[in-house]
């Protein structure tokens, strides 16, 4: 709305100058760019990643299965695993056991797992997921998390293209600016050191 205004103003100023005038506009123009522009991308933007995540989802779901590890021994050292299925670490401490597991292919493995418990006891059962050849991996993603990586990306390409957009006005207004000077140097330079005087210029 300022912009708007500011527009407005200048239209029939008799003091308007070009540059005033190319301003205001550039204002308004950034305005309406955030309010149309930048939502619009976001929305984009945050469909494109959601449409993706979602392949994803549904390759792993496909190519991903849960299987029940058998505990051998604990291990003494402790570790940080995965609290989640993109494998970002809550940065918690727990144990780790050595475990044996049957892949969905009927392969035999064997390897150190880290637990939520830290007490494991031989014989305990966990719960774990592998690929298809039987190698653990991370659980499949949640559809809550790909809505929420979707809505993330939306917001921060919004917030992006926001900003972009802001400092190209201001890129713009400086340049304005510096033009303006230049103009108003030209015009003391050419008044020269009789400007004031009784008589100049008559």
């Amino acid at each position: 709305m300022r912009a708007a205004a500011g527009v407005w103003r200048w239209r029939h100023n008799p003091l308007r100058r070009g540059t005033d005038l190319a301003e205001a506009w550039v204002a308004l123009v950034a305005v309406l760019l955030i309010a149309v522009a930048a939502p619009l991308v976001g929305w984009l933007c945050g469909s494109l990643t959601g449409s993706a995540l979602q392949d994803t989802a549904r390759i792993q779901r496909r190519h991903r299965h849960t299987t029940t590890a058998t505990v051998v021994r604990p291990l003494p050292e402790p570790s940080v695993v995965p609290a989640n299925p993109d494998g970002i670490s809550d940065a918690l401490p727990r144990g780790r056991a050595a475990a044996v597991w049957t892949g969905v292919d009927g392969s035999r493995h064997s390897g150190a797992l880290s637990t939520f418990k830290a007490d494991n006891r031989p014989g305990d059962r966990l719960r774990v997921w592998t690929d298809d050849s039987g190698h653990l991996v991370n659980r499949p993603m949640k559809p809550r998390t790909v809505r929420a990586r979707a809505v993330l990306a939306g917001f921060g390409s919004a917030a992006a293209t926001a900003g972009l957009i802001v400092a190209g006005r201001r890129l713009v207004v400086w340049r304005l600016i510096q033009r303006r000077y230049v103009r108003l140097d030209r015009a003391w330079s050419e008044a020269g050191p009789d400007w004031g005087r009784t008589g100049t210029g008559s």
